[in-house]
């Protein structure tokens, strides 16, 4: 297809293409409500995005295994076309592109050129820093040094993945290519960490829309949207039922796990992860890999990889202080549903007693 001109607008885009408003007002209202945006948000970023030229987005792809890309491109709210084509002008992507070599790289300089400190800069992957980058190149030029030229007219970087958020992968001991983070490399710019191994699709494309129409979202201390990694896991998995009651799986085939029961004695990560998984959910929101009798491994958390067995309950002594306090508080949670249930019980057992001794008398 064409390229619009730089000058027309993302609603006179969608005007030409016969893309009605009420459409574009579904479009952003469902990834204001994915945010939980307060009601009408929906209308304000359709508002803003119509009036707003299509901004430019470079994507940057380091130490990875393009799983976030493939992510990416499964998102069904909005799907990778239309966010493609219709809201953001993909200038740069080396793994989606038909340019290679130098006709590749003009395109990233012209995009930094034409859109300097407005554009916005994707990476996925780590960056290695050992042995002068040598472990990860493109046209020459390392990783870090690629990041820290593109970076220097970004508005902001939204690192995809865990490997960009954290190091991933890559920086799992014994770290040899030396692996970092971006947000240990740009430091004088907005860096959104969207983790997760690889993270939910619509996670990706709803945190772009809310960046490009209202900001930087608010954020964790782990520099995460919270709207969408504000609680843990097993704070919305369907099977904490099953905790509080003190079921849990023994084995992925016994009759527990046939049951629903909880998955935590089989390694399960939920209480000390945060994302989105049980809620927003994979596949238009069809399932997730606890629904789907797996445990959650935890890949939305820093260091995932060094933090024992995916298959062992969970080590306390990897816990950091701040896990000890959440897994007791689930921990006390548990024990206080157990409690209320007994109360419950006992009480009733009570009134049916005094029932039964006036019918007596």
């Amino acid at each position: 297809m064409n390229r619009p001109e730089k000058s027309v607008t993302i609603g006179e885009y969608l005007d030409a293409k016969g893309i009605s408003r009420r459409s574009f007002l579904k479009f952003c209202t469902i990834n204001a409500s994915l945010m939980a945006l307060p009601p009408g948000t929906g209308q304000v970023m359709a508002a803003q995005l119509r009036a707003m030229k299509r901004p430019s987005v470079i994507y940057l792809s380091f130490q990875e295994c393009t799983g976030c890309l493939e992510s990416l491109s499964r998102s069904f709210s909005p799907s990778v076309e239309s966010l493609i084509f219709d809201v953001i002008s993909l200038d740069y992507d080396d793994t989606l592109m038909a340019a290679a070599g130098h006709q590749a790289e003009q395109a990233r300089e012209n995009a930094m050129r034409e859109n300097w400190g407005k554009y916005v800069i994707v990476v996925d992957g780590s960056v290695p820093t050992a042995n002068g980058g040598v472990y990860c190149t493109a046209a020459g030029k390392t990783a870090e040094a690629i990041l820290t030229e593109t970076a220097e007219g970004a508005a902001a970087i939204v690192a995809v993945g865990t490997c960009s958020s954290y190091g991933g992968l890559p920086k799992a001991s014994p770290n040899p290519t030396g692996a970092l983070p971006v947000s240990k490399i740009i430091t004088d710019k907005p860096v959104i960490n969207i983790p997760g191994c690889p993270p939910i699709a619509e996670v990706i494309t709803g945190t772009l829309l809310h960046f490009l129409t209202l900001g930087v979202p608010d954020l964790d201390a782990h520099g995460r949207p919270t709207a969408f990694y504000g609680n843990a896991i097993h704070d919305r998995c369907y099977r904490r039922p099953f905790y509080d009651q003190g079921k849990f799986a023994k084995s992925f085939d016994d009759a527990g796990a046939r049951s629903g029961w909880c998955l935590y004695e089989l390694g399960c990560k939920g209480p000390l992860t945060y994302n989105a998984c049980a809620t927003v959910k994979w596949n238009d929101g069809i399932s997730f890999p606890i629904e789907s009798g797996h445990g959650c491994l935890g890949c939305s958390e820093p260091d995932f990889w060094d933090k024992g067995g995916f298959y062992q309950p969970i080590p306390e002594a990897t816990f950091t202080d701040t896990e000890k306090i959440a897994l007791a508080a689930a921990a006390g949670a548990a024990l206080g549903a157990g409690s209320a249930v007994l109360s419950r019980w006992r009480r009733k057992k009570k009134l049916a007693e005094a029932a039964a001794g006036e019918e007596a008398s």
